[in-house]
């Protein structure tokens, strides 16, 4: 599952990209982690948003706890109770430079990069709602591992071409899962020497 991802461009130029009419964002991190903002393209406006749905979360004591984060949301799941009402009212599109994902041992894991060549930002699938805890939030959308990502992990986030911004966000709900499958054309890959958890002082 995707827990980290970069969006290098700045918000005006990504909304040039997107054709966005109106922008309700300045600009987010260069690495969005869950519980933080992202930019977020829904509704013709770019806006910044929440990454992951708000879960309660009791302790051991019963006591109700922050809320934990849902970043992603897994294709065959979509008809949970959780994510169908967005998926069917409320589809956006998540622009992205690179999404990471954690590899090699326990304790040693680095980052490892994936992004489509010459498309300095690309569109991953998105559902959003308005929440009480945070205000609008985004979750991806999951799949299988295409051939490019499958050695690292078994799922990715779903990776749209462009031709097919549009159906996601606006055609219905059997159109748009059509897209919820492996990329099917060829992302390049940045293995790094980048801890996986960087320390407070990195």
């Amino acid at each position: 599952m995707c827990n980290l991802y970069r969006m290098t461009k700045g918000t005006d130029e990504v909304a040039r990209l997107f054709g966005a009419i109106s922008v309700q964002a300045g600009n987010a991190a260069e690495e969005v982690y869950p519980g933080y903002p992202g930019l977020v393209f829904a509704r013709d406006e770019l806006r910044s948003m929440a990454w992951g749905f708000p879960l309660a979360v009791k302790g051991a004591k019963g006591q109700w706890l922050k809320p934990r984060p849902v970043n992603n949301a897994r294709a065959d799941k979509l008809d949970s109770y959780m994510w169908r009402y967005s998926f069917a009212e409320r589809r956006c599109l998540i622009p992205v430079s690179a999404f990471a994902e954690a590899e090699g041992p326990k304790g040693a894991k680095t980052r490892t990069w994936f992004s489509v060549p010459d498309q300095p930002v690309f569109a991953i699938a998105g559902i959003w709602r308005d929440t009480d805890e945070w205000g609008p939030a985004y979750s991806m959308v999951m799949t299988e591992a295409c051939i490019h990502v499958a050695d690292v992990h078994d799922r990715m986030p779903v990776v749209l071409r462009r031709n097919e911004w549009s159906d996601w966000l606006e055609g219905p709900a059997k159109t748009a899962r059509e897209f919820c499958r492996p990329y099917p054309d060829r992302m390049a890959i940045d293995r790094t020497d980048e801890p996986w958890v960087k320390s407070k002082d990195a």
